[in-house]
């Protein structure tokens, strides 16, 4: 059933399903993003992305737009068809009604309800099946699903750590001054990034000094992530930005066992969700703020600041991609403060390396993004 690569035929057709799953960036979450297009004597017949959770399925929507009888064609599709009753029926049901000859996927589906079910059901129908496991294109289609991938397998969110440094690696002067080292540019695309993700945290710090609002402001937004504060001491303030805009974006704020009990009821009562962890260190305090937030659907979680909390993650091993953006400009001393913080690895032959990085010129900055990890 599985193919190594794709034909250089299936391929395009693949990119271009993949093309269009991105019509659902920021809106499909739980869901993953999928694209699909039908084609029939090297024709295409019908395309479709899937939308908002409860919408149609992209194969679905391909098979609906067929501009001619689909008996027999070919349906390219960026993840594996589900097989399971959600909130729309099985997309393997409406491939058989059609009398669908062949599917190539590009990607497994890893959740439990799935894992290659959908795929073996058309099987067994007659339905001729490729999954591709290798390749340009099996590697792009993995890539647009990442967070919905690795809660698939672990149950936590992908860790995006965005941040902005000046090119001697400052994030803020010595007297903590950071307004504005990134330009107009490169903030609105942080914001758009906001708008994308289920979730955007700071720490405490971060909290207390820059009062955020933390909620995605540019035109295109359909929905606003989830704020996370990582306050150990749930000293947030009942003043604050975040707390009086619980109502309009949630917000949840991750304690230790130490925090005082009145502090929490009051921001309970201020709208707050409040999670308390617990671990013997701070890195196994992350680990369970990540499987708490993981167990409230969060898949992707945007870590904005500031260094300790950016430092916490690293050591715990739980970054797995890096968004920086470096400005042109030098900010000097010893004690403005670095994006990561944390105690660090002792040797360079134990740092962290990417896998994979690419660079693009936005505006007078340059924006590196980093991945460490691939799921």
């Amino acid at each position: 059933m599985s193919h190594l690569t794709a034909t250089e035929r299936d391929a395009r057709h693949l990119f271009r399903a993949i093309e269009l799953a991105w019509q659902g960036r920021g809106r499909t979450s739980p869901n993953p993003l999928v694209g699909a297009v039908l084609v029939k004597d090297g024709r295409v017949i019908g395309e479709g992305a899937h939308l908002a959770p409860g919408e149609p399925h992209a194969e679905r929507v391909a098979l609906e737009s067929a501009t001619e009888d689909p008996r027999g064609a070919t349906l390219y599709v960026t993840l594996e068809p589900c097989a399971h009753h959600g909130r729309t029926p099985p997309c393997t049901d409406a491939i058989l009604a059609a009398g669908v000859a062949r599917v190539v996927a590009a990607s497994d589906d890893p959740t439990e309800k799935a894992s290659g079910r959908g795929l073996g059901i058309l099987r067994d129908e007659g339905v001729e099946v490729e999954l591709l496991t290798e390749g340009e294109v099996a590697h792009a289609a993995r890539m647009q699903n990442q967070p919905f991938r690795k809660h698939a397998r672990t149950g936590r969110p992908l860790v995006v750590l965005k941040t902005a440094m000046t090119l001697d690696g400052k994030v803020a002067t010595r007297t903590g001054d950071s307004r504005w080292i990134s330009c107009e540019e490169s903030r609105e695309r942080a914001h758009q990034w906001r708008g994308e993700c289920d979730a955007v945290a700071v720490g405490i710090g971060t909290a207390l000094a820059d009062d955020p609002l933390l909620t995605a402001r540019v035109p295109g937004v359909h929905r606003q992530p989830r704020r996370v504060v990582f306050d150990t001491e749930a000293r947030l303030p009942l003043s604050s930005a975040l707390v009086r805009s619980a109502a309009e974006a949630p917000v949840i704020l991750v304690c230790g066992v130490a925090a005082r009990r009145s502090a929490i009821h009051a921001l309970e009562a201020a709208g707050v969700e409040v999670i308390t962890v617990t671990g013997q260190n701070e890195s196994a305090r992350v680990a369970a703020a990540l499987d708490e937030l993981g167990r409230r659907g969060i898949q992707s979680l945007l870590l904005e600041g500031g260094g300790h909390l950016a430092g916490a993650f690293f050591d715990a091993g739980e970054i797995d991609e890096v968004r920086a953006f470096i400005a042109p400009m030098l900010a000097g001393g010893r004690e403005a403060p670095p994006p990561i913080g944390g105690t660090g690895v002792e040797r360079i032959a134990a740092a962290r390396r990417a896998l994979h990085s690419e660079i693009e010129r936005i505006g007078p900055d340059v924006l590196v993004t980093a991945r460490l990890r691939e799921w």
